[in-house]
């Protein structure tokens, strides 16, 4: 099993879904957590887990932002910086939304919104995080999509969001490997979140996707926000110490497939 014992890091998007099970799952792993996420009852809730997987309260900081918003960046970051000391050894950039709509009927603000969250924030996060993850030759996990590995329909925003992703993990790789630094991403399927829901779908919508998800995946079944965090540690712990510049679907054999 990975170990995370001491290692300062910090999760965005903590408030629920894979953020949060990635928190939650790296302090069973003995790390000490900075979490982030628009939703401070929803923080607060995923603290009170990651103190029940054995974290003293002071090892799990919250600071609440809206990470498109670069003042809310900035402090966030200045927060969780300064409570560790200027100290971080893995940023986990998983905050996102998806918008489901297509080239025709997305809007110059839907995609400026999807955007400016899933690439912008993610990209300019991890320029400020860089100077101390050098100094800790750290690491970072970009949490992407299928969608940045395949096209789909009706997801045309999003699915730039994510490839995008996918070559700024390539290239950050690259940029700070002299450095020591590793970067890496999981690209995961239908996980069971509220991000479809928030994208839209109710609850009728959400139970029907979930249903046709179980043809789209080739193991017959949707995943858990668990099982993506368990990847996500992986590239966060010293078992993948030879490893940068990857992106790793996590989404039961989807991207190997042609659903016609």
């Amino acid at each position: 099993m990975a170990s995370l014992k001491g290692k300062v890091c910090m999760v965005t998007g903590a408030s629920s879904g894979i953020g949060a099970a990635t928190a939650i799952y790296f302090a069973s792993l003995g790390a000490k957590l900075a979490i982030t996420g628009r939703n401070t009852e929803s923080l607060d809730d995923t603290k009170r887990k990651c103190i029940e997987e054995g974290l003293a309260e002071n090892e799990v900081f919250i600071s609440a932002g809206d990470l498109a918003v670069d003042a809310d960046l900035e402090r966030v970051f200045e927060e969780c910086a300064s409570y560790y000391n200027n100290t971080l050894d893995v940023l986990v950039n998983n905050a996102g939304i998806g918008v489901v709509a297509s080239l025709l009927n997305t809007t110059m603000e839907m995609y400026d919104k999807q955007m400016n969250i899933n690439t912008r924030s993610v990209f300019y996060l991890t320029r400020l995080a860089a100077p101390l993850l050098i100094k800790s030759k750290g690491t970072i996990v970009n949490v992407s999509s299928v969608n940045g590995l395949r096209s789909f329909p009706g997801l045309t925003a999003y699915c730039m969001s994510k490839s995008a992703i996918d070559q700024f993990t390539r290239c950050t790789a690259l940029d700070l490997a002299s450095t020591g630094v590793r970067c890496n991403a999981v690209n995961p399927g239908v996980i069971v979140t509220d991000i479809h829901k928030r994208g839209g779908m109710d609850e009728v919508a959400y139970a029907a996707f979930l249903e046709r998800s179980k043809m789209t995946h080739a193991l017959g079944r949707v995943g858990q926000a668990d099982e993506v965090a368990k990847a996500i540690s992986f590239f966060a712990s010293d078992e993948s110490s030879f490893i940068t510049g990857a992106t790793l679907p996590i989404d039961g054999g989807r991207h190997a497939m042609c659903p016609r």
